[in-house]
């Protein structure tokens, strides 16, 4: 797969990279919430955010095509993103193999929370995941759906890492 990337620009793969992330966030969105009914859980959520910054910086990266310096910072950051949502993908997958009396209590839907509790608090109750991340809701050849996102975060992790490598 790599060997493919050789032929392209920096712009097109960070384009390609953006249209990873977006695609990914439709599919979990109009996919797995609107189309199969699955609510997403605080980790879900929690790696859905850091699949948006990702794509963020991927989108700004190929809008600004930077050289040297700037593609360098652009890659760095992308790869933090891309990290810390692979780092709460592998939480999740380590909540959905505990034993069911070690599974942490479920906590109220992400709605409540959101209209309830200060922003800090918000973010500090997803990031910790609850009983709910606990839940296998889907599987495609025995994977797990966090199982799946974290194969996305370590493809554009990387994809991002061959292209500082590059000349």
């Amino acid at each position: 797969m790599i060997k493919a990337l050789d032929n392209l620009d920096n712009r097109s793969i960070n384009l390609a990279s953006f249209g990873i992330c977006l695609f990914s966030l439709i599919i979990a969105k109009y996919y797995f919430e609107e189309f199969l009914g699955l609510e997403p859980c605080y980790l879900c959520i929690t790696q859905r955010v850091f699949l948006l910054l990702a794509g963020i910086i991927f989108l700004i990266s190929s809008i600004h095509n930077p050289k040297n310096f700037f593609k360098k910072v652009y890659s760095y950051v992308a790869i933090f993103f891309c990290s810390a949502g692979a780092y709460f993908s592998i939480k999740q997958l380590y909540l959905q193999s505990l034993p069911e009396d070690q599974v942490p209590q479920c906590g109220p839907p992400v709605e409540y929370l959101l209209e309830t509790f200060s922003g800090f608090e918000v973010i500090s109750m997803l990031v910790q995941g609850d009983g709910n991340c606990a839940k296998v809701q889907w599987e495609f050849l025995f994977i797990s759906m966090p199982g799946w996102v974290l194969v996305i975060f370590l493809a554009l992790i990387a994809i991002t890492a061959f292209q500082l490598k590059r000349p």
